[in-house]
């Protein structure tokens, strides 16, 4: 990098046009300007009237075409051909688009283009082309552009210096928050919700008699984001406020809904209201796709009743279910609820991209409006003054009226005559001369000295506001007060339409089941770790197949709707939903690839998962501890460690908690009986000792209820039972040594057989 570009002697035959240049200085250097181009000319906007230079354009490029509220439409067509051939040297396409969004109220919260014809809709079906369509400004539009021929913004040259164009507009509308905006720019981006602007003006009202207002203060005025599509805000109010403070943050947004009552003890949800810039052709999609695959056991259909206004009815499968738990699992698998990001990112001054909290973003907007109305009282106040000069001019002509008419007859050159004759300025003698005969009446001159009192008494009043700061201020109010009259909650398109609402508290595991649909299964595990679920209910599992070498390790039934815990001989726990475990064609997929599980451990025990339960876990050492079973449910593929246990010695038994006393039996067929409260209850460890072994270890335990005796069955399948009095030479405490079974224990060491 850095070296001469310029090829071996050819430095001089070229006249020296060839420049060394540094290529990675080159291409930041180009980067740099492409970035700057991108976040200055395309994707932030303007803080002062919250437009990005296409929309400022299109605008003004109507204004300019006459395109008033109050005029006729026009073509789109010629609309985006002034745009692109005057200010907007980009594809048509590009101007159309921003033009339709302009006029589409259901993504613009107050439209600035008033659009005729196809402007598209809310299922995201797109505009007609522009030949077909015609549009012209609306009153929100105007108020931006209000001032705009009275010197209130610096112009500067187009593109091609054939004209010129606005750097900012005026601005007399809060716009940026008001509408909203977003986009992508290099390394940055920018995404501000719409807001109500009667809000808005109220804030606004208030920061202009207390500027340091924080934001605390201001959320009394502005509650939060006023979307055009309306919907439920979820957030509490800390959350809005914390984002409103950095500038940064989000906005859970929830679809509206009602239950209608169809009698007999039936209903249906109608949904009236969506998520902003969520297309409802597609969400009902969406919606039909998870209900066909079984998704929403809850959900009977969907239905897309809407007309003018969106009404999407959503049938429940039974009378029975309960409507909110269904609008929950609604909202967490379809975009029913949405989330809108708030990065508060734009351009401080129409320069400096800064991240901005809301109060700074009003006292910017306000600071514009003030520069405004002093750039406009200045351009008034020199209008006024050309024109009492001229009219002071035209009474001296007045008050000489023969000298004035003889000096015109006469004179060849009448005009500097008449400036050294009466003391005239050049301006002053242009305008006699102009005068028709007509204006010589008596009432004209009249009409004249009422003009030149009036403007006299608005000149005063101008230069009395340009040099007291706080009659701006009082004026820049009114001006705000005028706005929020204009567009007042009491207006159809004021209207506060987004509510407030908390989430009502749901249990979430309800949530989960009633996206799960429930269905009979039974979970089968092989010996070598492979897992299936077939369908149903199966008795007698001894006709399935395995892979060669491989058999049945456990089987028991289940509900889709289940959690299954699986319990590990390294004595870790693993949780998995036994709707996720593949179906009952082949031998099913290896746990392995379910779970993070270590290489020099297998799979102990399965079971459903059953949160009121409590088992002990034992290690083949003799070690043990009672667990809650709601602690061994895991949420990752890791699982959790219940049991410490460290090779050679493993996690070897699980068994339920019940009655109040435990039996317990070592490899050496010695037993102990012992009560249950001697075992702690934890939630991860080693466990105690149960049992004490010269050597050995463990082989079975069993709790149950002393006063029913402890009971047992032999491989033949006969049934023995030991009451209180005969188990007393086993009855000790436990880590004890214990007696030999009694007579007639099993062989296997276990207490079934």
């Amino acid at each position: 990098m850095g070296k001469n570009l310029v090829p071996p002697g050819g430095g001089s035959d070229n006249g020296g046009h060839i420049q060394a240049v540094d290529l990675k200085a080159a291409l930041e250097e180009r980067y740099l300007a492409y970035a700057l181009s991108t976040i200055m000319h395309r994707a932030l906007p303007d803080v002062r009237d919250g437009l990005k230079p296409v929309h400022r354009r299109i605008v003004y490029a109507m204004s300019e075409m006459g395109l008033k509220s109050n005029s006729s439409f026009r073509k789109c067509a010629k609309i985006v051909g002034e745009v692109m051939g005057n200010y907007h040297p980009h594809g048509d396409q590009s101007i159309y688009d921003a033009l339709v969004r302009l006029a589409q109220d259901f993504a613009v919260r107050y439209p600035l283009v008033n659009g005729q014809g196809n402007f598209g809709n809310i299922d995201g079906d797109s505009a007609a082309a522009m030949r077909y369509t015609e549009s012209k400004m609306t009153p929100v539009a105007e108020l931006l552009l209000d001032g705009i021929a009275e010197d209130a913004v610096d112009f500067r040259d187009t593109y091609d210096e054939s004209n010129s164009e606005p750097i900012v507009l005026p601005g007399a509308f809060p716009n940026l928050l008001a509408n909203g905006s977003s986009g992508i720019a290099v390394g940055m981006a920018t995404s501000i919700p719409p807001h109500n602007a009667h809000e808005l003006c109220d804030a606004a009202l208030h920061l202009i008699k207390h500027p340091d207002a924080p934001v605390e203060k201001l959320i009394e005025f502005i509650p939060g984001p006023d979307f055009p599509t309306g919907g439920i805000i979820i957030d509490g109010r800390d959350q809005i406020v914390e984002a409103y403070k950095t500038g940064r943050g989000g906005f859970r947004l929830r679809a509206k809904w009602e239950i209608e009552d169809l009698g007999r003890g039936g209903y249906q949800i109608v949904v009236t209201e969506i998520p902003y810039q969520v297309q409802k052709s597609r969400l009902i999609e969406k919606i039909a796709e998870l209900l066909i695959a079984k998704r929403l056991p809850l959900l009977e259909d969907i239905r897309d009743e809407s007309a003018e206004d969106v009404r999407v009815v959503l049938v429940p499968k039974s009378r029975t279910v309960d409507a909110t738990l269904l609008m929950e699992s609604m909202f967490k698998l379809t975009e029913l609820e949405s989330r809108f990001p708030l990065n508060l990112n734009v351009l401080s001054g129409g320069r400096v991209p800064k991240v901005m909290a809301l109060n700074e973003v009003l006292l910017e907007w306000l600071d514009h409006r003030k520069d405004v109305l002093i750039r406009r009282s200045k351009f008034r106040l020199a209008a006024i003054e050309r024109r009492l000069e001229i009219l002071g001019g035209l009474l001296i002509a007045y008050l000489n009226l023969d000298e004035v008419i003889r000096i015109i007859r006469e004179e060849d050159e009448p005009k500097p005559v008449l400036m050294a004759r009466f003391t005239l300025t050049d301006n002053q003698a242009e305008a006699i001369l102009n005068m028709r005969l007509r204006s010589l009446r008596k009432l004209e001159e009249f009409e004249i000295r009422t003009e030149f009192d009036n403007l006299t008494k608005e000149k005063a009043n101008i230069e009395a506001l340009l040099a007291s700061p706080d009659k701006q201020w009082q004026t820049v109010a009114w001006q705000i007060g005028e706005v929020r009259k204009a567009y007042a909650k009491a207006t159809e398109l004021g209207r506060r339409r987004t509510q407030f609402a908390e989430a009502p508290q749901a249990d979430d595991e309800a949530i989960l089941q009633a996206m799960i649909e429930k269905e009979p299964v039974t979970v089968v595990i092989s010996e070598k770790g492979w897992i299936r679920a077939l369908k149903g209910h199966i008795a007698d599992v001894s006709g399935l197949t395995f892979k060669e070498g491989d058999a049945l390790k456990i089987a028991f039934p289940a509900q889709t709707t289940d959690k299954l815990i699986l319990f590990t001989t390294g004595g870790k726990a693993y949780t998995l939903g036994a709707d996720k475990l593949p179906g009952g064609r082949g031998h099913g997929e290896p746990i392995r690839i379910m779970v993070d599980m270590e290489n020099d451990q297998d799979v102990l025990t399965a079971f459903v998962h059953d949160a009121s339960r409590k088992l002990i876990v034992s290690s083949t050492a003799g070690n043990g501890f009672i667990v809650a079973e709601s602690d061994m449910a895991a949420n990752t593929r890791k699982g959790k460690q219940v049991m410490n246990v460290a090779m050679p010695d493993e996690a070897r038994l699980v068994v339920p908690v019940s009655g109040d006393h435990v039996a317990v039996v070592g490899e050496n067929r010695k037993m102990v009986v012992f009560p249950l409260e001697q075992i702690p209850e934890m939630a991860r460890g080693k466990g105690v000792r149960l049992q004490r072994y010269k050597d050995g270890g463990i082989s079975d335990l069993k709790c149950f209820t002393i006063a029913d005796g402890l009971t047992w069955e032999d491989t033949a399948g006969r049934k023995f039972v030991k009451s209180k009095d005969e188990l007393i030479e086993w009855l000790g405490d436990r880590a004890s040594a214990g007696r030999t079974v009694p007579k007639g224990f099993p062989r296997s060491g276990k207490f079934s057989g």
